[in-house]
């Protein structure tokens, strides 16, 4: 057994034994995942709240199974963390004697820097990146440099101790095996492990805590952390337990690749990252890079709707803030909104500044799950424009988020978007794998295919590609995904039919069956449940409490299959949530959705969930 520093042998010995034993008994559901006891769950304590009961266990020696299940939410969705993750950082805290909050790991072997980088350019500070054998392989400091806006000198030392003091930050990066063990110097403000599975971020000192919150932001929007599976694998080796990471990542690899061109329709380069939105900024960040070899100088505008989902937004936003030349434009695209026009007055507008224009929507909308006309759409996308002097203004790439639709064809040469530049991006969260993993995939369609190197360079530069399980989870669920989304939008269009006939004073927005025979056959809607009051502010007040009965109803009469999650495209069961405090977190707080989402799935018992629909509409 390790000797760690500063830990007695004896407190690091109770440790050890008190994680093996977790490991033997903790839940199915840490592992298997993609969302913990969303039922019990404080956003504002989302990981303090499960470490401290979590401590409270480990004092009182308990590892009993339905003690650690009866854990809050770590974090709210394993993209950002989970309970292995949390685990696996409470330990590595626990045996260097420091704080949990400043042990924080990632997926990614690059992000954890990028992430010290990122503030430290906001902040106009200094950064030098010390290391002793070898950076990360996939670490391009020159793109770093030029695309992110990043600054810092690289620096190689013989050993850790020839580290000397800085004026700014210091990043210690060391490839190690053992990712939860560090090392002392006070000269060093970031120690940054890593090794094949992700990497572990040591924030050093009171001075730099400051950090930590937005590098766990930075965790949540641009990657993801360490996998529960990778965790695991850590946290075995750390106890002496046998462990091995089996499959064949790069025949599950091709597998998914393949599906991936079947199920689009395009024979393009398509890459998968680790999430949803670690293949976002990477479009993002290849957009960029793509803007600046082909059209130097131009002002970047990516225009994205206000009150789509938050991380979406939030993401572009946060590119926008490190980088002068790029700035964000609202696209109205719900309700009242039109996107078609929206989408030719900013085109417009852009071609007025002779700017380069990066469009992201989803189609449907989320959450009013609406859909443009698509030939008005692609006119308006195709329009050539003019720039005050009289040139040709830059065409518009389209970067269509189809997470809802996943089976429906945009990318064909033969499709309504063949003429417009378009990448079409999907969370894996979703039907590809059934929410049984976080990975997401981009594909461009043949007028966007020189896109693809850029975008895959930046993939690989943040190490965000998705692991041998996400790849293994993939291949298993992609085959039978189309089936499963018709199966689950059969589902769906009953139960809101069902819905319309009980309470027709609901306002449901869902797609029409002339939109489902087009191909858009989404299995989520929205739910606007009849109010009253005698004031704006009363009816509000009512509706949005309404909301909360139906949704606590529905999870406690139907527990086995109804929950309260923000996921979409399970395997089975029905998924309930409130965008505005859900996937909107980060979304202006005027376009935030107060409406219920429902996603249904193929595999769930529809007649008990119209009988406790039935319960609720006598109950109002």
């Amino acid at each position: 057994m390790r000797a760690y520093l500063k830990v007695k042998i004896m407190e690091a010995s109770k440790v050890v034994n008190y994680i093996k034993a977790v490991l033997e008994s903790m839940p199915t559901g840490w592992l298997n995942l993609t969302t913990h006891r969303l039922d019990i769950y404080d956003e504002s304590l989302a990981k303090t709240q499960f470490l401290v009961q979590f401590e409270d266990l480990f004092n009182a020696n308990n590892s009993e199974t339905s003690a650690l299940n009866e854990l809050p939410t770590a974090y709210d969705y394993i993209r950002l963390g989970h309970p292995l993750s949390c685990v696996m950082e409470w330990v590595a805290a626990k045996l260097n004697n420091q704080k949990p909050e400043n042990v924080i790991n990632f997926s990614s072997r690059t992000i954890p820097v990028l992430a010290v980088l990122r503030k430290n350019l906001l902040q106009n500070k200094n950064t030098q990146i010390v290391y002793t054998d070898n950076l990360p392989d996939c670490f391009d400091a020159p793109t770093i440099k030029a695309i992110y806006g990043y600054n810092f000198e690289l620096k190689k030392v013989k050993e850790i101790d020839d580290v000397a003091e800085f004026n700014g930050s210091t990043i210690f990066i060391s490839q190690q095996n053992d990712v939860c063990s560090f090392s002392a110097n006070s000269s060093i403000d970031f120690f940054v492990n890593f090794n094949s599975l992700g990497s572990m971020l040591f924030v050093n000192g009171e001075q730099n805590e400051s950090y930590v919150s937005e590098i766990q932001h930075v965790r949540r929007r641009e990657t993801i952390a360490m996998t529960p599976a990778n965790c695991l694998h850590v946290l075995n080796q750390l106890v002496g337990n046998t462990s091995e990471i089996t499959g064949n990542k790069e025949n599950n690899k091709a597998s998914v690749l393949n599906s991936i061109a079947t199920i689009t329709g395009s024979n393009s380069k398509a890459v998968v990252g680790s999430s949803g939105l670690s293949i976002q900024y990477a479009i993002a960040m290849g957009l960029i890079h793509s803007a600046q070899e082909n059209h130097k100088g131009k002002a970047i505008k990516f225009i994205v709707p206000p009150n789509c989902y938050g991380g979406t937004n939030d993401q572009a936003r946060r590119i926008a803030a490190c980088l002068e030349n790029v700035e964000v434009m609202d696209l109205p695209v719900d309700g009242d909104n039109d996107m078609v026009q929206s989408v030719n007055a900013v085109l417009d507008q852009i071609a007025s500044e002779d700017a380069v224009p990066y469009i992201i929507a989803e189609i449907p909308t989320n959450p009013r799950v609406e859909v443009p006309d698509m030939i008005k759409l692609k006119e308006a996308l195709s329009k050539e424009r003019r720039t005050p002097t009289g040139e040709t203004a830059v065409d518009p790439v389209f970067v269509l988020d189809q997470t809802f639709c996943p089976n429906t064809s945009f990318l064909g040469e033969n499709d309504i978007l063949s003429g417009v530049r378009t990448l079409s991006y999907v969370s894996g969260s979703k039907f590809p794998s059934g929410g049984k993993c976080t990975a997401g995939y981009c594909v461009p369609n043949k007028k966007a295919e020189a896109l693809m190197d850029n975008i895959a360079l930046h993939l690989s530069i943040c190490d965000n590609e998705a692991t041998a399980l996400q790849y293994e989870l993939l291949a298993q669920q992609m085959p039978s995904m189309n089936q499963r989304i018709q199966d689950a939008y059969t589902n769906t269009r009953a139960f809101v039919n069902f819905i319309e006939e009980t309470l027709p004073a609901a306002k449901i927005n869902f797609v029409s069956e002339e939109l489902a025979a087009q191909g858009f056959t989404p299995s989520v809607f929205s739910l606007d449940l009849p109010t009253k009051g005698n004031t704006d502010e009363e009816r509000e007040v009512y509706k949005r409490e309404l909301n909360l009965k139906l949704i606590d109803l529905m999870i406690t009469q139907i527990p086995n299959e109804s929950k309260y999650c923000v996921s979409y495209g399970q395997l089975k069961g029905c998924y309930w949530t409130i965008p505005a405090t859900s996937t909107q977190g980060t979304t202006k707080e005027g376009d935030k959705d107060y409406i219920a989402r429902v996603a249904l799935s193929a595999n769930m018992d529809l007649e008990m969930h119209k009988k406790v629909f039935a319960d609720f509409v006598e109950s109002i």
